[in-house]
């Protein structure tokens, strides 16, 4: 019988995205009984600062957490890590000077998953801590894909507000921040859009795929997958 690895989740930003990925993984793992599940150690840490604040007005740095998350996760025998955040991935190359453990990259599964499709310019919604970064436009943009991000104002007024205004989804708000993503999602479409990345782990739990014009792309589904996948062998 082969032996199943156990999976790390180094989660908490924020802690239902947590939840959301974990419930992915059982959704997606095809069972007859609860021995076919993979083992999998939570590290739920929301006291992991902000990345967005980090990266956009030099706020506290996350990385030392991040580190220490990875530590804890170590040693409770976990075989590999995802973390659901898009943000954090930008730490991911300082992560592993200090940490051993292979981590599942959401933005590069993301990019390779959206390279199949029969698509070319691809919509980006995410905090203005990833888009800052660039993580979602070189990772596409070297695969040949055309990227599509808000203008400044609307990832201000419309993206940002949706996740972290006073009635955003941080905030256990799902109202106001569905309208506001699905008018910036018609937005995108309306200049060329195939296709929207749903690249901030807060905006799968309001906007769905049936809530805009074109295919809504949910890293968090592709990486749950890839996770059982790798941990199934």
């Amino acid at each position: 019988m082969k032996s199943i690895k156990t999976l790390g989740i180094l989660g908490g930003m924020g802690p239902e995205a947590t939840s959301y990925l974990f419930n992915l993984i059982i959704k997606n793992t095809k069972v007859k009984k609860d021995q076919d599940h993979i083992p999998v150690v939570i590290f739920n840490y929301p006291q992991i600062p902000d990345r967005t604040l980090n990266i956009v007005e030099n706020g506290e740095s996350p990385l030392l957490y991040l580190i220490k998350g990875m530590k804890l996760l170590e040693k409770a025998k976990a075989d590999v890590v995802i973390i659901p955040c898009n943000t954090a991935h930008y730490y991911i190359a300082e992560i592993n000077k200090y940490s051993s453990l292979p981590i599942l990259n959401m933005i590069e599964l993301t990019s390779k998953y959206i390279k199949d499709m029969p698509v070319k310019k691809i919509g980006v919604l995410a905090t203005t801590g990833t888009v800052r970064t660039k993580l979602y436009q070189r990772s596409l943009e070297n695969l040949g894909l055309e990227v599509l991000l808000p203008t400044e104002k609307e990832q201000q007024d419309l993206v940002m507000e949706a996740v972290y205004g006073k009635r955003g989804v941080k905030a256990g708000y799902k109202k106001e921040p569905k309208k506001l993503l699905k008018e910036i999602s018609d937005r995108l479409t309306k200049r060329g859009a195939e296709v929207i990345i749903a690249g901030c782990t807060e905006i799968p739990l309001v906007l769905d795929r049936k809530d805009i014009p074109v295919d809504l792309v949910n890293p968090m589904e592709i990486l749950a997958k890839a996770a059982i996948a790798y941990c199934k062998g």
